[in-house]
């Protein structure tokens, strides 16, 4: 597990990152959120050990973050990197050689990587041919190809289609099953929510918010249920401490006033007919995102 704590952060008279701490577990993807100038490329680059934290440790395992641990780190930042007249598998090879494999060894990987990437059919194209996109999942792969212990990725989306988004994201996942720490910005909050079990939210330097995906959505849910029903569910603009926020026939989305009134209402919706469903309706990443900046 790599651990970051009480970290700041300061350029001259300015604080950019102020007692920053979180974790990324084992096995796990971790995203990590923030508006533009938020502090996450900074961290991003003090776990990386390539700028130098003011106060603070970051560990891996419960011991300090070595040089060593560091090679077996994946790193991809968010502007692009590679060398635009190599080719792609000539690249992807050359960075595991650097890495220590064997010739051999360094194709056979890289070959996996970029077909497991969509990049199959370009192996022999030139990086500076490749669209945007592309480049991009280039990008990831020469993270990957020296299989990390911890995966560090600054907006690996940016710039892909859906389609992209999903072979990228199956990915990622792919190594957490493995085992694979990983952790990563981005502006596209459904992706993340979509794909991460943890998120840290950071603002203005400090984080805001850190937990599960679910611990979090439960713990700034609000009493909003949804309501779906056989029968008319119409009753329920005349309840006492309800609003009835959307309502179709036997659908009714509500907030209420209380957990009393929640109780009484699914009460009556039972004695009042069929119900299919009564659940509550946790809010979106978009919605935690904009109440704990604010």
């Amino acid at each position: 597990m790599l651990e970051l704590s009480r970290i700041t952060k300061s350029y001259g008279a300015r604080r950019v990152l102020d007692d920053v701490g979180f974790t990324v577990a084992d096995g796990r993807v971790t995203g990590f959120v923030g508006g533009n100038g938020a502090g996450k490329t900074t961290t991003m680059r003090i776990v990386l050990g390539v700028l130098a934290r003011d106060a603070g440790t970051v560990t891996l395992g419960g011991a300090a973050v070595t040089a060593a641990d560091r090679r077996r780190f994946g790193y991809m930042p968010e502007e692009r990197g590679l060398y635009p007249k190599m080719k792609v598998l000539e690249h992807i090879v050359y960075l595991a050689r650097l890495h220590g494999f064997s010739k051999t060894d360094a194709t056979t990987r890289a070959t996996a990587l970029l077909e497991e990437l969509g990049l199959g059919e370009r192996l022999d194209d030139h990086v500076e041919t490749l669209s945007l996109g592309n480049q991009q999942r280039a990008q990831i792969a020469a993270a990957l190809v020296h299989e990390p212990r911890i995966l560090i990725l600054d907006e690996p989306f940016s710039g892909l289609d859906p389609i992209a988004v999903d072979v990228v994201a199956g990915v990622l996942q792919a190594r957490a099953a493995q085992g694979v720490g990983v952790l990563f910005s981005s502006h596209q909050l459904d992706v993340v929510e979509r794909l991460c079990d943890d998120l840290v939210i950071i603002a203005g330097g400090t984080i805001r918010a850190a937990g599960t995906r679910d611990g979090l959505r439960a713990a700034h849910a609000s009493r909003r249920y949804e309501l779906v029903s056989a029968g008319d569910a119409g009753w329920l603009r005349a309840e006492p401490g309800v609003e009835v926020l959307d309502f179709d026939g036997g659908y009714a989305l509500f907030d209420a006033d209380s957990d009393a009134t929640v109780q009484r209402v699914l009460q009556r919706a039972v004695a009042s007919g069929d119900v299919a469903s009564f659940a509550p309706r946790h809010p979106s990443l978009a919605q935690i995102f904009k109440e704990v900046i604010q």
